[in-house]
């Protein structure tokens, strides 16, 4: 593939993941820090459902030739976790992450601006400071682990088997809590605030919240 034609399938797919990021309703404020709370599980849902779909993908993929060979990156203990940790931090203070940030800035949510300034700065940092963090984050790594390597079992009956359980999680989560209820009126994740308790009142007065 040329390096033209990588980069027009590159925005092709960016423009796909912004439209449907959008249409999911996943970017709101209220729906991430909903997930960080446990209070609904919109993202989770999208997360499951993107898994899915890339295993399925790339399972058709080597069943058939179309991808050769499967190069996953190293595992590096200290960056990952580490940097997880960091990450979810961030996402749980500003209601956004990397990739959710640039389509609250696309609807016009101002602070989103600000939340975008401040990861551009921080990646910024990290490139001035990977020399010194390299010890840690970037050493002690096992090397490339992969489900399928571990059980030396072929890869594509491995993933379309935990597809096929991401695609029933799914189910049972739809089943327990239905998404458009998660959502809320509004579309942003925020639900309403439970009604104040009614108070008994004597024969024939009206009913007295608190």
């Amino acid at each position: 593939m040329s390096i033209l034609a990588a980069m027009a399938a590159g925005l092709a797919m960016g423009v796909a993941f912004g439209f449907l990021l959008e249409k999911s309703r996943v970017f709101e404020p209220g729906v991430i820090l909903g997930q960080m709370q446990l209070r609904n599980f919109l993202m989770l849902r999208i997360f499951l459902a993107s898994v899915a779909s890339g295993l399925i993908v790339f399972a058709l993929g080597t069943l058939t030739g179309m991808i050769p060979t499967l190069d996953p990156k190293a595992v590096l203990y200290g960056a990952q976790l580490l940097g997880g940790f960091v990450t979810g931090v961030g996402i749980a203070l500003a209601g956004a992450c990397p990739g959710t940030v640039l389509a609250q800035v696309g609807v016009g949510y101002r602070d989103a601006r600000v939340t975008l300034l401040g990861g551009l700065a921080g990646a910024l940092t990290f490139a001035y400071l990977e020399p010194v963090l390299r010890p840690v984050l970037l050493t002690g790594s096992p090397g490339k682990l992969t489900l399928h390597g571990l059980l030396d079992l072929p890869f594509w009956p491995l993933a379309l088997g935990f597809a096929a359980l991401l695609i029933g999680a799914l189910y049972a989560l739809e089943r327990w809590r239905p998404w458009r209820a998660e959502l809320g009126t509004d579309a942003d994740g925020v639900l309403a605030p439970p009604a104040p308790p009614v108070e008994a009142a004597p024969d024939g007065a009206e009913p007295a919240r608190r």
